[in-house]
């Protein structure tokens, strides 16, 4: 299944140049001058348009918030380490994305950030497992 997320943004520009901060890559066979595609995993897509071209896909006017608007959705998605979290939360900051919590739980390490235009990122890691009976405060008896 290929899945793609669709953000309208206020400056296409912008917001590349935020994602390409990141350390994404960016398409350019997806990619134009009202768009741009970035791969986040395989068959994963962020696609950034403009503000115009979202709402011309058809309905969406209601949709289209701001920088200002609280995020309808988080998109989370997992990493190989803490240490590959720390450093896109770091990219995000230094790009001039909101930093957000962290969370370390037993069985997970998670942090946040915003990018430009308000969209909400949560990455993770999963952390190994050291010993079986380590309580990980999930309930997992039937």
């Amino acid at each position: 299944m290929t899945i793609f997320i669709t953000c309208p943004v206020e400056s296409v520009e912008r917001a590349t140049a935020f994602y390409t901060a990141l350390g994404w890559h960016r398409n350019d066979e997806m990619s134009g001058p009202d768009a741009s595609c970035f791969a986040i995993a395989p068959e994963q897509y962020i696609m950034l348009g403009s503000r115009a071209m979202y709402a011309s896909v058809g309905a969406t006017e209601d949709l289209i918030g701001g920088p200002e608007t609280p995020s309808k959705v988080t998109v989370s998605f997992d990493l190989d380490s803490q240490e590959a979290v720390d450093e896109l939360i770091e990219r995000a900051g230094a790009a001039g994305g909101r930093i957000g919590d962290t969370d370390d739980y037993p069985f997970m390490y998670q942090r946040q950030f915003d990018d430009l235009d308000g969209y909400h990122y949560s990455p993770f890691c999963m952390k190994p497992t050291v010993d079986a009976g380590v309580d990980s405060g999930v309930d997992t008896a039937s």
